[in-house]
């Protein structure tokens, strides 16, 4: 007889779960069509370095406890998906939402975020997260994760805004129920 205990497959289950929530992010609705979301998967040691990084942040930064705390809290997850967005003015005329009067005045900005790419990246988490929901898969959206994962550059140097989305199978949300510091 052939048997595969639950704790047998979670790992199976939490990576088919994160390509999903990858494709869900990819396939989002996007202003104008240009997808200038950028992703990758984290499995434990990534995670382990992101952890690190946060660390390091705190200590040279004297960062709120709660970087600390969320440094510890996604060595919980047994994956982790980085998303973020490229900065990428998009042309709609009008628009101004990112505070210039137009793209091309925007464009001597490149750091600032540009709104409908900010409202796109949002947008794709969302899709992400449902998926993880729809799976009963715990997550939760973290900007501590996302800072880390900016500074170490793992979704590329053109990536002014990302976050991190730890994911964990077990008995209780390790990303909720948590002490605040």
């Amino acid at each position: 007889m052939n048997i595969r205990h639950e704790e047998e497959i979670r790992e199976e289950a939490l990576m088919e779960t994160a390509r999903k929530m990858m494709v869900a992010a990819r396939t989002a609705p996007k202003a104008r069509g240009k997808d200038n979301i950028v992703m990758a998967l984290l499995t434990r040691e990534g995670i382990r370095q992101v952890s690190e990084k946060i660390r390091e942040m705190a200590a040279e930064k004297n960062l709120p406890a709660f970087f600390l705390r969320d440094a510890e809290n996604i060595l919980s997850a047994g994956a982790m998906i980085a998303i973020g967005t490229r900065i990428e003015p998009l042309g709609l005329h009008p628009c101004g939402m990112c505070g210039f009067a137009d793209c091309d005045e925007k464009r001597k900005h490149p750091d600032h975020p540009c709104s409908l790419n900010a409202g796109d990246l949002g947008i794709a988490m969302g899709s992400a997260v449902s998926v993880a929901a729809d799976n009963r898969v715990d997550n939760r959206i973290m900007y501590t994760a996302g800072q880390a994962i900016m500074k170490m550059k793992i979704l590329g140097e053109d990536v002014k805004i990302a976050y991190g989305i730890p994911l964990s199978i077990s008995g209780k949300n390790p990303f909720f129920d948590r002490k605040n510091p």
